[in-house]
């Protein structure tokens, strides 16, 4: 089993978040400035010695990988912006490709919503647009991604590389330009392109040329699940905040059947989840998470992608979300508990297949 946390790339400084937020701004800031809503709301997040990294230190990218592998995550997948040639939080992962470190499998994630003051990819207070374009927009943003594709370190599906877009429904013409892309990584002596939509908090249409979809938790199960009894609302001074439980999002996320017409599933799993440090009181966080339940859950998840969905990946949302709260990496309360959880879940999931192998061979 691969487990693949998903990396947001948004801690250093670039020149777009210095005038739409203030000089200097990174991840970071909104997780500092962060305070508690209400009696049991855990806030500030605050890494553990205080290290507020800077991703640009290819010393923090080793530690980061070196971590995360002794721990049991396979890979990142990095989130990839592209806005019809304009690149942004790019730096990070480029140096990862240049220099060859870490020595450590990624895959890439179009993150392809438009940038908004609100932090929610909608339509209002748009700081940077989406435009798709034409075939000359696609072939350009295929070239800006085919040295990842190459590299020996990208992760690979059927010998193609994985390729995840997050909104595949927003784009216009999507089906036509995955098949340009294929065409066009046949050409560049590649076996084509693994396509993979997110299964996320939005309309999922139905649509063609894609080998695979995953389910990113919590997502998903928010705006898929029908139940009304996951949420709950807590009266602040900023207004009513809306909280779930960790335990009932869990509980459906474990209880779905992951059948979609036949398609291929990649599942899903969630550390923790609380964007209040983005949004405030108008955003949603979790309440029951601990490092325990995290890893009783992701047991069961990872049992299920091998004997239900024939799965040989998990996605995990994520290994650095600080401002949403949902992060592997180590932190004051917890230190490395979250870490810990996860290589304890290998472990057992290890000796749950072993366990399976021994009574087929009985059988």
């Amino acid at each position: 089993m691969k487990l693949i946390a998903y990396f947001l790339p948004q801690f250093h400084q670039i020149d777009e978040n210095d005038a739409w937020w203030g000089e200097g701004f990174t991840e970071w800031t909104n997780t500092r400035k962060n305070k508690p809503l209400y009696k049991r709301h855990v806030q500030p997040k605050e890494p553990l010695k205080d290290l507020y990294y800077n991703l640009m230190d290819a010393s923090i990218r080793k530690w980061q990988a070196d971590a995360a592998r002794s721990h049991g995550i396979y890979g990142f997948c990095y989130y990839h912006y592209w806005f019809k040639g304009k690149r942004l939080l790019e730096k990070p992962f480029q140096s990862v490709l240049k220099s060859g470190e870490p020595d450590f499998p990624f895959c890439l994630s179009w993150a392809n919503e438009p940038w908004t003051r609100k932090w929610d990819g909608g339509n209002n207070e748009i700081l940077m647009p989406q435009d798709y374009g034409d075939e000359n927009d696609w072939a350009e943003h295929f070239d800006e991604l085919l040295t990842a594709f190459q590299d020996p370190r990208y992760i690979r599906v059927q010998n193609k590389p994985l390729f995840i877009i997050y909104r595949p429904g927003a784009i216009p013409r999507c089906e036509e330009m995955l098949r340009f892309w294929n065409q066009l990584a046949i050409r560049s002596g590649l076996e084509g392109i693994y396509f993979a939509r997110t299964l996320g908090g939005f309309e999922i249409p139905p649509q063609s040329g894609f080998e695979a979809s995953i389910e990113f938790e919590p997502h998903y199960t928010f705006a898929h699940g029908h139940n009304a009894n996951l949420w709950s609302y807590i009266s602040t001074k900023d207004g009513e905040h809306l909280v779930f439980d960790y335990d009932r999002v869990w509980e459906m996320i474990l209880g779905r059947s992951p059948h979609r017409s036949g398609e291929t599933i990649f599942p899903g799993a969630y550390v923790n989840w609380d964007n209040t440090p983005r949004i405030g009181a108008r955003g949603q966080s979790c309440i029951g998470s601990t490092p325990e339940k995290f890893s009783y859950y992701l047991t069961k998840q990872m049992n299920r992608a091998a004997s239900i969905y024939q799965s040989e990946f998990v996605f995990i949302n994520a290994w650095n979300e600080w401002a949403e709260g949902t992060y592997l990496e180590p932190d004051k309360k917890h230190h490395f508990s979250y870490l810990e959880a996860v290589q304890k879940a290998v472990t057992r999931h290890e000796k749950y297949m072993e366990g399976n192998t021994k009574l087929s061979k009985k059988r």
